[in-house]
């Protein structure tokens, strides 16, 4: 009966520390969909830093992100822990489609225009390497970033909804930013 209680202690240990990492710390992810084509593809995992959403930090301009996309909700604790691989697959629950992979175009106060097939940020048009084609969406004035707020936009412009479709990203609702794979070299 003592090693059952010490195998039950352990993995409960195991499961709690698994919790606590995947909540706060690290967590990967898997990319659906073609928005972020040629940089990311469908189906690749990803491995996320949660610290900037642990610690409510901005990412940095260019940093890939996860976000969630409910955006007109208000995000707690328990949609933290529901979203944890290990409570879905315990719990038989299903994959989220509401975490988005995307780019970080703009932070606080920037004001963002789209024209002549660019982005434009505070006036200066962004050299973006990593976009598959020219961006065919062209937005009437310009528009400012709020406070506590990113704008965030897919790397296949033409085929993603990002920022330009569900609106600014609360900085609660910036999940993590994508690492470089640990397990490659």
């Amino acid at each position: 009966m003592k090693e059952i209680m010490g195998w039950v202690r352990s993995i409960a240990f195991a499961v709690a520390f698994a919790l606590v990492l995947g909540i706060f710390v690290f967590q990967p992810y898997k990319v659906d969909g073609h928005s972020m084509d040629p940089t990311l593809q469908d189906q690749q995992r990803i491995y996320v830093s949660k610290l900037s959403h642990t610690f409510s930090y901005l990412p940095n301009y260019g940093d890939i992100v996860v976000i969630d996309s409910r955006v007109q909700r208000e995000r707690s604790f328990m949609d933290d822990l529901t979203s944890h691989p290990l409570v879905s697959l315990l719990t038989g629950t299903q994959e989220d489609h509401s975490m988005y992979v995307k780019r970080v175009i703009g932070k606080p106060g920037d004001v963002l225009e789209f024209k002549d097939q660019k982005v434009y940020r505070n006036g200066t048009a962004l050299d973006e390497p990593y976009i598959k084609e020219a961006m065919q969406f062209v937005a009437d004035g310009k528009l400012t970033v709020p406070q506590n707020h990113i704008f965030v936009m897919g790397d296949n412009r033409n085929h993603s909804t990002d920022s330009r479709e569900i609106g600014f990203i609360p900085v609660d609702h910036i999940m993590g930013t994508m690492i470089e794979n640990p397990f490659t070299s």
